[in-house]
């Protein structure tokens, strides 16, 4: 009978504290319910003593989806946290309390001040605390990988004996190799008595580049849960990628001989919600998800290929729900052709959006010759993706060109009031036609933002492709994405800045 790998899934927790990478509410949910459909046996939806946002996101979460799957909060090893995570998961069929506490001889000197036998005290303490809320109960030992095997081995020990039913293992800035982690999870598995009481988890880091490796040495030496993240979003470099994880054991199910619950042809697709949400770009060469993972170019890769697939692919690009940018519909496609590539393509749309996204289809086939598979998934991600949006872009015009100072006159609607919306005019110069649009948008809103990032990407082949913009901007001490495409890359870009700015305003206290 094949082991099962537990996938626990932080994106929502260890993810947004990437830099950059906070989410909205109905962001989080939308990722929440990816996620679920995704397969993911837990998710770790937040820490809901950082903030009152964060515990009504770990509430939200947990009461929409906490009979489905299993909800995970995190705490500190303190009473306050632990009823914090407590009450957002009260009321779920599927509740964890995850409680850390760091172990290594650098964070007990220097962040925690505390002897080896208050660390044991505490554990203990806290992780009965914990069990008395709730059956399912986690305990990370912080920077487990740079704590002395001995002492690590009693600190786990303590912590099942007073309940806990995962221990997991974090390399939590990424030091560790494969086979000295390899040997950390062998050494607990022989010298801790009651390990056999408890699930191994392991929570890598990816400083060194390591931590898909190291994750997965753990599940060799016997591991069975793994925590990561979509795209391996993370603090730092980030955690362990999930889709690389879940397709190694799945592609070397004859090495691991272990499998997981995962719905793989949701990967690519949850890769994009996660990346347009976070505004954190997919390199093109990114494994499992990338744009380039199943592109062959190369003449002898290519003949390989005719003659048999497997020559150069070692898993094939429909398990991941790889969309390439093959043309499929014109404009004379019906919708009937529409809703069926669309459901070829892994998506399930109810009538309205489905109705929406044709239409766009309709108005970007006059635009465009040729339109294809990766144009029809930016549409829907454009009506799918649940945004904050106060100011609509009614209409610009730009005046720009060599020897003349770039200007534009820009028109928003403010929705504040749905039922009277009221539209408003400005003119703004700038460096370029694109610095205009975005100037003459914060003088309509009210607001300055400093642009920290702006990047443009082609949607698929071809002149007349969809340009994809992505903006990152700080306003108030916070960053904010937003993400946009059309066949014209100022609008693309108005349209990005537009909505990191409605992001930003949504969030600002009113005076």
């Amino acid at each position: 009978m094949t082991d099962t790998v537990t996938i626990f899934d932080t994106t929502l927790r260890d993810g947004e504290q990437s830099p950059g990478c906070s989410m909205t509410m109905p962001e989080k949910l939308k990722i929440a319910e990816a996620l679920v459909e995704l397969g993911v046996d837990v998710i770790e939806a937040g820490f809901p003593i950082a903030s009152p946002g964060d515990f009504e996101a770990v509430r939200a979460v947990a009461q929409k989806f906490g009979d489905r799957t299993t909800i995970c909060g995190l705490a500190r090893c303190r009473r306050e946290d632990i009823e914090r995570v407590a009450e957002a998961l009260r009321g779920i069929s599927k509740p964890r309390i995850h409680v850390f506490l760091a172990t290594s001889p650098i964070h007990r000197e220097f962040k925690l001040k505390m002897a080896e036998a208050e660390i044991v005290k505490s554990t203990v303490e806290h992780v009965q605390l914990a069990r008395s809320f709730c059956d399912n109960v986690e305990f990370s030992p912080e920077d487990a990988a740079r704590t002395e095997l001995d002492f690590l081995c009693e600190v786990v020990e303590k912590a099942i004996s007073a309940g806990a039913t995962t221990v997991n293992i974090p390399d939590t800035v990424g030091y560790a190799t494969p086979n000295h982690y390899f040997k950390v999870i062998s050494y607990l598995k022989q010298q801790v008595s009651n390990i056999g009481q408890a699930v191994i988890s392991t929570h890598c880091h990816n400083d060194l580049g390591l931590a898909v490796a190291n994750s997965l040495a753990a599940v060799e030496a016997g591991a069975r849960q793994v925590e990561c993240t979509i795209n391996g979003l993370g603090e730092r470099a980030g955690n362990a990628a999930l889709e690389e994880i879940v397709m190694a054991i799945k592609t070397r199910k004859d090495f691991y001989g272990v499998e997981t619950h995962i719905n793989t042809p949701r990967l690519c697709g949850t890769s994009r919600l996660v990346s347009s949400i976070t505004g954190m770009l997919v390199q093109r060469n990114k494994a499992i998800v990338g744009q380039n993972a199943f592109a062959h170019e190369a003449g002898i890769h290519q003949h390989g290929m005719l003659q048999n697939r497997s020559t150069y692919e070692i898993m094939r690009s429909e398990d991941v729900g790889f969309v390439g940018e093959n043309m499929v519909l014109g404009k004379h496609s019906g919708r009937h052709a529409f809703r069926a590539r669309v459901t070829e393509l892994g998506y399930t749309l109810d009538d309205a959006k489905l109705q929406k996204v044709f239409d766009d289809f309709i108005a970007l086939a006059d635009k465009k010759k040729n339109v294809y598979d990766a144009d029809i998934v930016a549409l829907i991600d454009k009506q799918t993706i649940v945004s904050v949006e106060r100011w609509k872009l009614v209409q610009f015009h730009i005046g720009a060109g060599t020897g003349t100072i770039p200007t534009a006159t820009v028109e928003l609607r403010d929705d504040a009031n749905p039922e009277a919306p009221v539209s408003f005019r400005d003119a703004a110069i700038g460096d370029g036609p694109v610095d205009a649009v975005c100037k003459a948008m914060e003088r309509i809103i009210g607001v300055t933002a400093e642009l920290k990032d702006y990047q443009v990407r082609a949607v698929s082949g071809g002149e007349d492709a969809q340009g994809e913009a992505s903006v990152e901007i700080a306003f108030a001490g916070r960053r904010y994405h937003g993400k946009a495409v059309s066949t014209d890359i100022i609008e693309a870009s108005a349209l990005a800045y537009l909505k990191a700015l409605n992001k930003a305003v949504s969030e600002t206290p009113k005076a």
